[in-house]
């Protein structure tokens, strides 16, 4: 990365400037805000001109003059108020995206300290269906996953599926006393979730039904042989149809252990609990209260009311016995640090669980559990209206739903075109178009906000859209099927000699940047902002620069950064859980 490479220089000048830096002190290269001055650049010397008390410009000199980047950088300016530009040298850039084409990696460096990162997404409740709300945790875990792997990281990915709780007493009841047994085989999701929701409402009013829902649960709870044959069939059912779901947007778990999995383990570990001081006896209950060593503001078990700080502390215990996610959250750590040896563990959760994570990782560290524990928080989706996305009915629309309908969408687009397709080609070109923009839409957004859901949005061909890279890479992949031999790259000299050529490789050169920005922060829009910017680069080169009309060294350069487009776009794209079509 060049960016890295930069940033090494630039600390070895410093070093070189025996300067009274500030400890920790790492100097910041990004980008060039303005490419007229550089490729690249650094605020080093404005902000250590502030810490040490000292004219930046100045600074920024004597930082310059002591750079030793002969080898990568053809010229190194002081602009502004102290800003420290780079320009790249063509023959530096020139050999990095020759490069691009021998690398399998495309650029990307394996982390220096490899970790066992294991990554809880997806998490549907077994008996229901996955739905829009699953799409965020779902495709922001799976893109995270594909990133971590590329770089060298051992990644664990656990499906915590909820196949244990008090839903289980109606479904239990339900299928004794109103079970359709036509309508299970042919959709069991649904006739799962019809008889749970004809046992909730008909509770709410009827408290004999309500106590028979409750003792189907404590029978389940205590090991009835029958209700645990009803529960696994539900179990069953469930998961078969889970898999359709992630086999069609070409998503895998290694592990599918649910709550249930950890049942036995919860008693033992509130005891544990008390034994070592961290809970507490409350009315009952067993709690977690605040130990008292952080400050109120940061102290994941207190919180403000009226000006004071009081306790919230982390239940996990009801007072009729029952357990809570908290004690099962604790749980699940144990056995992932115990058993798999995980060093980091990584939630890809919505921001309203925010505080249970807080307390969770508090405890956790009580109990000497050492893990880097992460939260990947992320907002909503809504609807056109701005409300949550919801069917007319107001239900929660299905995630099948969507995808079928993206399809759907995608076939008329496709069909509308004059390509020479066959219509088993048609089908696949449609499938690859509606799930990748489907998954693009949700990658293409900052996990932390909310965002509005449009079909006419992503399944366009203009903007920041998953058919306008696939469309890029498409054009990409079409120059070499016009050529009359097979183009030799291997014979073929890279010259960056226009601007829109020397644009696009600067951009190939950044696939790494990008990939390093997403871990660094779990924000996979990063790399669909960069994989955006990439097309747009190509673009302009695809009508700045003629390929095939060129003259033949020239045509054959331009081949080759036109390989290294297409390879870094189905790259960037597969690292996203996107399939390029060849042809749209």
């Amino acid at each position: 990365m060049f960016r890295a490479l930069l940033t090494e220089r630039l600390q070895a000048a410093l070093a070189t400037c025996s300067l009274n830096l500030p400890e920790g002190f790492v100097p910041a290269v990004s980008l060039a805000s303005d490419s007229r001055f550089g490729d690249y650049q650094s605020n080093a010397a404005m902000v250590l001109g502030k810490a040490l008390r000292c004219n930046p410009r100045e600074l920024a000199g004597r930082i310059a003059a002591a750079l030793q980047v002969e080898d990568c950088v053809s010229k190194v300016s002081v602009d502004g108020p102290g800003f420290l530009n780079f320009t790249l040298a063509a023959q530096a850039l020139e050999s990095r995206v020759a490069g691009l084409l021998e690398d399998a990696s495309l650029g990307v460096p394996k982390a220096a300290q490899p970790r066992r990162i294991v990554i809880d997404f997806s998490a549907p409740n077994i008996a229901k269906p996955m739905h829009v709300g699953h799409i965020r945790s779902t495709f922001i875990g799976d893109a995270l996953a594909r990133m971590a792997r590329w770089v060298g990281h051992e990644v664990i990915t656990d499906n915590h599926v909820g196949d244990w709780g008090t839903q289980f007493g109606m479904i239990l009841h339900g299928w004794k006393s109103g079970l359709d047994a036509q309508a299970l085989a042919k959709d069991p999701i649904a006739e799962l979730l019809r008889i749970y929701r004809t046992m909730s409402s008909a509770s709410k009013t009827d408290p004999a039904l309500l106590e028979a829902c409750k003792a189907e649960l404590v029978r389940l709870q205590q090991g009835d042989e029958e209700n645990l044959r009803i529960w696994r069939e539900c179990v069953r059912l469930t998961l078969e149809q889970l898999q359709r779901v992630y086999e069609a947007v070409g998503i895998s778990f290694d592990h599918y252990l649910g709550e249930s999995f950890y049942n036995d383990a919860l008693g033992p570990l509130v005891q544990r609990l008390l034994e070592q001081g961290i809970a507490t006896p409350s009315d009952g209950a067993v709690v977690v209260f605040s130990d008292g060593k952080l400050p109120p503001q940061e102290d994941p078990f207190l919180i403000a009311e009226k000006d004071q700080w009081k306790p919230a502390p982390c239940i996990v215990r009801k007072s009729d016995g029952g357990f809570l996610y908290a004690t099962t959250d604790l749980a699940t750590i144990e056995h992932r640090i115990a058993q798999w040896g995980a060093q980091e563990i990584w939630y890809v959760v919505g921001a309203p669980q925010q505080l249970h994570f807080r307390q969770v990782f508090a405890v956790a560290a009580r109990l000497g559990l050492r893990a880097r524990f992460v939260h990947i928080a992320f907002g909503s989706i809504l609807g056109p209206d701005g409300r949550m996305f919801k069917t007319r009915s107001g239900e929660t629309v299905g995630l099948l739903e969507v995808l079928d309908e993206a399809v759907v969408r995608a076939q008329r687009e496709v069909d509308g075109r004059e390509h020479g397709l066959s219509e088993q080609d048609r089908a696949q070109v449609a499938r690859q178009i509606g799930v990748g923009a489907v998954k693009y839409a949700e990658l293409s957004q900052n996990r932390l906000t909310d965002y509005q859901f449009s079909w006419e949005k992503m399944l366009s061909l203009q903007g920041n859209t998953a058919p306008y890279l696939m469309n890029a890479y498409v054009r990409t992949r079409s120059i070499f099927r016009k050529l009359e031999q097979p183009f030799d790259a291997a014979s073929a000299t890279l010259q960056l000699a226009e601007p829109a050529e020397r644009a696009l490789g600067l951009k190939l050169c950044q696939l790494a940047e990008a990939v390093h920005d997403v871990l660094a922060d779990q924000r996979p829009n990063l790399l669909a902002n960069y994989l955006f910017e990439l097309a747009n680069a190509y673009h302009a080169f695809y009508e700045a620069c003629p390929v095939l009309k060129a003259e033949a060294s020239i045509r054959a350069s331009r081949l080759l950064l036109c390989e290294a487009t297409s390879r870094v776009l189905k790259g960037g794209l597969g690292l996203l859980g996107i399939e390029a079509p060849e042809r749209m």
